[in-house]
Parts: C-alpha cells; structure tokens; sequence
C-alpha cells in the first residue's frame, strides 16, 4: 500500500448487506461478469460489524473486513495506534483519527456518495459518517425503496468526477442489496434469497459504468458490510451475530491491468 497511496487512486464500493453464500454462488455460475476482473473470485472474509454504522467506523479506521483464516493479517490501511498487530512493513499508516483524513492530508479529494440511511444526512446521526469526507452526496433516488438506485449514483459520480483535477478517493455506499429488495425479481411479493440475488445481478450491470468513470491506475476495494438473514434458525434483518451476517465477500484489485494485489 505505501507504493500504492499516492500514485494510484481509491474506489471503496461497499455492496450494502450482501450475503457472501449469494455472493459465491453467482460468481460461481458466471452471474457476477462485470464485479470482478476475469478468473477473480471472492474471497470469504468476517465483517468488522454487524450492521452499517458499525461496520463503516471500522473500516473508516482501517478495519476492513478481515480473512476467515487464522490471523493476525495485515492490514491494506491502519492509523497509528500503539501496540497494534496488524499493522506490518506494507501497511499505509495515517496519523489521522480516520481514513478519509489521513487520506486527505496525502493529497487526495474524498468523496462520499451515500446509500442506505446511515449515509442520508438527514439526521445528525446520518450525518456522522459523511461527515469524514471533503465532499458527500446523498439523494432519496439514492436510497434502499428506488430500484434505479445504483444507476442515480453513478450519475452523481460522472458529475462529480468532473470536477476532481488530482487524487481521488471515491466511496460509494450500493444501497441496492438492502431490504426492500424484492422488486429485482419479477412476480416477488417479499424479500428473499432470491430478490436479493436479483438485486445484485442489478448491480452487475452497473457496476461497469463506476469503474469506467475511475482513472487508472485505480485500486478498488469492494465488499460487503454486513450480511442479512431471510429467516435463518428463525431470524430476519441484520444486527445480530449469525453466520449469514457475518460472512461477507470481499475483493481488491487495481483497474489498468487487471493484477490482483
């Protein structure tokens, strides 16, 4: 990362609730064409939260979803903190109390393009996350009930990208995946499974459009934050600790060659 922080920049798409056993599957059966490079697939990690605000202050900080694998892993980013066992030769280390900042004061333009609730600016409570960036945007063609949402964001990063002569470090908040879903997937009277499938072949389709918009190099990070449960040993939504919440599909590579880091 510290070859990368500053020659390269930075597109963190974070694929709201999606399920990583959903993830996998499409992947698995060629659904998934444009989310991740050719012969790429999606590595099973644990998410630092349970539910949205939790998990993007984690990742905010550095704490990305981390491997399923015995650990400790290095972290891609970390800010300085004594005593930490995460933070090895290669990790991009910020003196800042997040990422957005310390990526600002390495000569980035940080931009936050929200999703879900916790990013509407509405509230001081979804304020709080925007906040951390230069520049944020949210509309309710944005939000979870409008099933064109990915595409009226990526307008708003067309516009935005416009305007952003240097550096960027581009976070987009897919609010697609979130419940109401069921919309994806024709004849469907309520969220299950299989809407939210649909609603990530929905993002698929897409998903070409932002990564086209990004200069190269460019290093993308997409992932979910969270999973959500259709009825699992009983449960519905997020915010609880099942399997199904915690498992999330994650991906990094760079946009010019194709090389996975």
């Amino acid at each position: 990362m510290n070859d990368l922080v500053g020659s390269h920049d930075i597109l963190l798409v974070t694929l709201d609730t999606l399920r990583y056993d959903v993830a996998a599957k499409l992947a698995g059966a060629g659904q998934l064409p444009n989310l991740l490079p050719p012969g790429m697939t999606w590595e099973r990690r644990h998410s630092p939260g349970s539910f949205t605000y939790a998990s993007h202050a984690a990742m905010f900080a550095g704490f990305l979803p981390t491997p399923v694998t015995p650990g400790p892993h290095p972290r891609l980013f970390a800010a300085t903190f004594p005593g930490s066992e995460t933070t090895a030769a290669d990790t991009w280390v910020f003196d800042a109390p997040d990422l957005p900042a310390g990526l600002a004061r390495a000569g980035y333009h940080t931009v936050c393009v929200g999703g879900v609730g916790f990013f509407n600016k509405l509230t001081p409570l979804g304020s709080t996350l925007p906040s951390l960036f230069a520049e944020s945007h949210w509309e309710p063609e944005f939000g979870v009930t409008n099933p064109t949402s990915l595409e009226r964001q990526i307008d708003r990063v067309t516009e935005v990208l416009r305007h952003v002569p240097g550096r960027v470090f581009l976070f987009v908040n897919v609010s697609a995946l979130h419940q109401p879903n069921h919309f994806y997937l024709p004849g469907a009277t309520g969220d299950s499974p299989a809407s939210h499938a649909a609603a990530l072949r929905y993002v698929d389709r897409h998903i070409g459009r932002l990564y086209g918009l990004m200069r190269r190099p460019c290093l993308v990070i997409v992932c979910s934050d969270h999973g959500t449960a259709y009825g699992e040993d009983g449960h519905v939504g997020h915010r609880i600790g099942h399997e199904v919440v915690w498992t999330v599909p994650y991906a990094e590579f760079v946009l010019e060659d194709h090389a996975a880091l």
